[in-house]
């Protein structure tokens, strides 16, 4: 992409949930500058905002127990994106042997419709790229149609379906990849 310039994260800067320090170039580890908008990692101080967030865009959200046994886990990864100090959209993923899945994306209602999620998959694509995965997968509800055609936009194509996947109304999933392999870009 070009206009993005990537900043390693300083010294004294703020670490992430994980608990082992990630690699100063991986998703927990850049700062991104672009047209105002700034990119970086969750941290626990950022809590609070992500979660009004959370509240505001599911019907049936994550818990912030759940924010912070996700980051627990030693491949979740997250970048958030501030607008002039704000936070107004974030997105968590786990980089895999040979993919990354994206868990959760979210954008503050009044900076939707602007790219945000846009540049937030596409942000998990280029990490996905950088690190020669193969593919980027997730799973979205069915009833999700705007999120759909979001993911459609960036290239996601529909994979199947996951019957009864979320467990707080059982509504069924559609799972949607990206192939990144040179051999599916044909």
């Amino acid at each position: 992409m070009t206009g993005w310039k990537v900043i390693d994260r300083p010294k004294d800067a703020k670490a992430p949930f994980a608990i082992e320090p990630q690699d100063a170039h991986d998703s927990c580890g850049f700062f991104a500058i672009a047209n105002g908008a700034s990119f970086r990692p969750m941290i626990l101080a950022d809590l609070d905002e992500v979660m009004a967030i959370e509240r505001a865009s599911f019907a049936y959200p994550w818990s912030s127990r759940f924010f912070l046994q996700e980051f627990q886990v030693e491949c979740a990864r997250s970048i958030l994106v501030e607008i002039n100090g704000k936070i107004v959209g974030y997105v968590l993923f786990w980089l895999l042997p040979d993919g990354v899945d994206i868990h959760n994306l979210a954008v503050r209602s009044e900076y939707r419709r602007r790219g945000i999620g846009r540049i937030l998959i596409q942000q998990v694509i280029l990490e996905a790229l950088r690190r020669s995965s193969v593919r980027v997968t997730l799973e979205v509800r069915k009833s999700n149609l705007t999120a759909q055609k979001l993911y459609e936009s960036a290239g996601f194509v529909a994979t199947g379906i996951r019957r009864a996947y979320y467990s707080d109304d059982g509504e069924d999933a559609l799972t949607m990849a990206l192939d990144l392999a040179p051999s599916a870009q044909r």
